[in-house]
């Protein structure tokens, strides 16, 4: 499946903010916004909701907690029990540092592997990207066209009186 795409190309990030919501009041949708680095408040500008993810790693981590304390109490006070130092079977203050990296570790894999599936940032073969200089040094908004393009005029005057410094056509193939 093809989409075409109308990329304006802008210089500045404060530049871009101020496009950004300029563009959404004037009732566009925008694709994406694509840049070097982070910029701060562009999540606000687009309108992206909160992430959920923080929901996903406390579960995650409370899977990794109670795997670490099932799996010591099963091996120290009922399958293999030993007294070691005087200890009782199960002594939960000894406990806690495999507890600990347990969590950490189901956490951990546990978001990567959440992200990685959610976005669909995964390795493939040919990694679809709108502008190479969005990886230098330029920062990209991305509008999807209809399929005539018809609306391409129009939103090339709306960019560049935003502050693009240049408006582009790009087609890109999704499977």
């Amino acid at each position: 499946m093809t989409k075409r795409y109308a990329l304006g190309i802008f210089e500045d990030e404060d530049v871009l903010l101020h496009a950004v919501e300029n563009v959404r009041a004037a009732g566009v949708k925008i694709y994406d916004v694509f840049s070097p680095y982070p910029v701060h408040g562009i999540d606000d500008a687009l309108g992206i909701e909160r992430s959920r993810l923080p929901i996903a790693a406390f579960f995650f981590g409370m899977t990794g907690l109670s795997f670490a304390l099932w799996m010591q109490i099963y091996m120290l006070g009922f399958d293999w029990p030993m007294i070691i130092g005087g200890k009782p079977h199960i002594a939960l203050p000894a406990f806690i540092p495999v507890a600990f990296e347990l969590t950490v570790f189901f956490t951990c894999h546990g978001m990567a592997l959440t992200f990685f599936t959610i976005t669909g940032l995964y390795p493939r073969p040919k990694v679809p990207v709108m502008d190479v200089r969005a990886t230098d040094d330029k920062f990209v908004m991305a509008i999807e066209l209809d399929e005539t393009g018809s609306q391409f005029s129009r939103l090339t005057q709306l960019l560049r009186d935003n502050g693009a410094s240049e408006v582009n056509q790009k087609e890109m193939t999704t499977k």
